[in-house]
């Protein structure tokens, strides 16, 4: 986005959270200030809270001071709000369906003019991928497009239907990948940038019961590393540029703390390729991996700072930590060797899910 941070020292944390109307007690879109020097934040107002409801995942347009967040709840939609100078955000017209239950997850086109949303589904809807057209100033338009998933897992009780939990564009462009926790597939489409229409290229099995929830791409785009929620694991995926398939090459327990359900949640790759790092919520921890051919070798775990760390963002060297139950934002420096420092005093955001820094 083009408007500069308030200082060289100084960013913007934009938080997305639960309303007290989808089970929270959030403001919805609101900010903090972090200080990367100094790895510390700040909840002082600087920027006046939008009651969005039930913002579960924030997106920042690519080149307009717009940013988009999921309504998850059961009659779903999705809301643009337009950063009008360093401190007054404004919604930008009124929220819109998002074609599905529970939206959960979206992402705006490279080229701006679509916005993709993945809708979890609920008890009587499945899961979907919706795509919105954008106008040129940001503003959500006609829902052009809304993919069904289909399929089952044998996890019982989280996978009687298809549970979309992310939709992303592959880094060369070519094609859109959306997990689906309740399926065990990361599908694959195309979308046709001139009607906004979803091709279905492929259905990317993953292991029964897996649950796969986010994917993150290594810097060269060769292989995908997923959360899988539902088995506590991590799976690098081999990614082929030609199809826009994926393939299973080795997976690795996603923490080491023994006896406890562990769901991972937000998931990191370094810009260098050398690290993954993810969030453990049941463990309540932050892990960090050491990425060696297509293997993961763990380096270690911190605590998040919190309780159920969902959220995960990486920020000037620093990893920024979601942890909704406890209602706290947490800091944890980077170190060179991927490994991570505990967590510094943490910022109250109560019900905060979800980071965008600016």
């Amino acid at each position: 986005m083009p408007t500069p941070t308030p200082s060289p020292d100084e960013l913007l944390v934009f938080t997305g959270s639960y309303t007290p109307d989808t089970g929270g007690n959030g403001a919805g879109l609101a900010a903090v200030r972090f200080a990367p020097k100094t790895g510390s934040l700040t909840d002082e107002p600087r920027v006046s809270p939008v009651p969005v409801s039930g913002a579960s995942f924030l997106a920042a347009h690519p080149s307009l001071d717009v940013i988009y967040s999921t309504n998850e709840s059961d009659t779903g939609a999705v809301s643009a709000v337009v950063r009008q100078d360093e401190e007054v955000l404004s919604p930008l017209g009124a929220p819109v369906s998002s074609g599905g239950a529970n939206p959960c997850h979206l992402t705006v086109h490279p080229d701006g003019h679509w916005l993709l949303t993945a809708n979890y589904g609920s008890d009587t809807m499945p899961g979907s991928v919706a795509v919105h057209r954008l106008d040129t100033d940001g503003r959500i338009c006609e829902l052009t497009d809304v993919a069904v998933h289909e399929g089952t897992g044998p996890v019982a009780g989280r996978q009687e239907s298809s549970h979309a939990h992310q939709v992303l564009v592959t880094p060369d462009g070519r094609f859109v990948l959306a997990t689906d926790l309740g399926a065990d597939a990361v599908f694959t489409y195309r979308l046709d940038t001139g009607t906004g229409r979803l091709q279905r290229i492929a259905v990317n099995r993953t292991r029964p019961g897996s649950g796969p929830r986010h994917l993150a791409f290594a810097p060269d785009g060769a292989y995908a590393w997923s959360a899988d929620e539902l088995s506590s694991t991590l799976t690098c995926h081999r990614y082929d540029p030609d199809t826009g398939t994926l393939a299973e090459v080795s997976r690795v327990p996603a923490t080491t703390v023994p006896d406890v359900a562990n769901q991972p949640g937000g998931i990191v790759a370094s810009p260098c390729g050398r690290f993954v790092w993810v969030t453990n919520r049941g463990a309540d921890t932050v892990a960090a991996f050491r990425v060696t051919g297509t293997s993961l070798q763990p380096i270690g775990e911190v605590p998040s700072g919190g309780i159920w760390p969902r959220g995960l963002a990486l920020v000037a060297g620093h990893l920024l930590v979601a942890n909704q139950h406890s209602g706290t934002l947490a800091v944890l420096r980077v170190l060179p060797t991927g490994a991570l420092s505990r967590p510094a005093p943490a910022a109250h955001v109560p019900s905060v899910v979800c980071t965008l820094a600016l």
